[in-house]
């Protein structure tokens, strides 16, 4: 990689990060480019050379949330390890992503209720919720047909497993005294896969 393009992904992250305070304190509606130029102190044609519109900046926001978390759970389709080791593997990734986006959840539900009036947020947040359900599907699959579960839908296993962590997230939201979010989304893990053991 050139030196050139070092700088260019440093200059991207320099305004999703800048974007990201902007859009958490004014909402995606009311945040303009001009408030981004101001936040991240670059010109307005550096900001545009980068990113063509609001729209862009909030798909690399979202694009920069799930792909970290990914490439860090990509490895356990082909895992030799127990399925359950592999659920508490992908906890324990989903889990400090999770303490990461605490911070973020202002912007994270602005996406949510984008997803309502834009097809393309839509679309975006379906291809990654799928992206998860492809991780964690071929393990509890492999967990039945090893014996290690019982003879269950793997898929409704694995929409249980994300059902955790999407409304865990949304009872913190609701009550941060309500829930802790790392105790309540390992403690709710080990209860599913309690109830799907062999």
């Amino acid at each position: 990689m050139s030196p050139r393009e070092d700088v260019s992904e440093e200059r991207k992250e320099q305004i999703l990060d800048a974007a990201t305070e902007v859009f958490a304190q004014k909402g995606f509606d009311q945040a303009r480019m001009d408030d981004i130029v101001e936040e991240t102190g670059l010109s307005k044609g550096a900001l545009y050379w980068y990113f063509k519109s609001k729209d862009d900046i909030i798909f690399g926001i979202l694009d920069r949330i799930f792909q970290h978390e990914f490439k860090a759970l990509e490895h356990l389709k082909d895992s030799d390890q127990s399925a359950v080791e592999d659920v508490h593997t992908f906890t324990d990734v989903a889990v400090i992503d999770t303490q990461r986006m605490l911070k973020l959840m202002p912007v994270a539900y602005e996406f949510l209720s984008l997803a309502f009036r834009n097809r393309l947020v839509q679309k975006a947040i379906k291809e990654y919720f799928n992206r998860y359900i492809d991780i964690i599907d071929p393990i509890i699959q492999r967990g039945i047909d090893r014996g290690e579960f019982k003879q269950v839908d793997a898929r409704q296993v694995s929409l249980a497993a994300c059902a955790i962590f999407e409304g865990t997230l949304l009872l913190w939201v609701y009550d941060r005294s309500l829930v802790d979010p790392e105790v309540h989304i390992r403690s709710s893990i080990h209860l599913l896969l309690e109830g799907v053991k062999a």
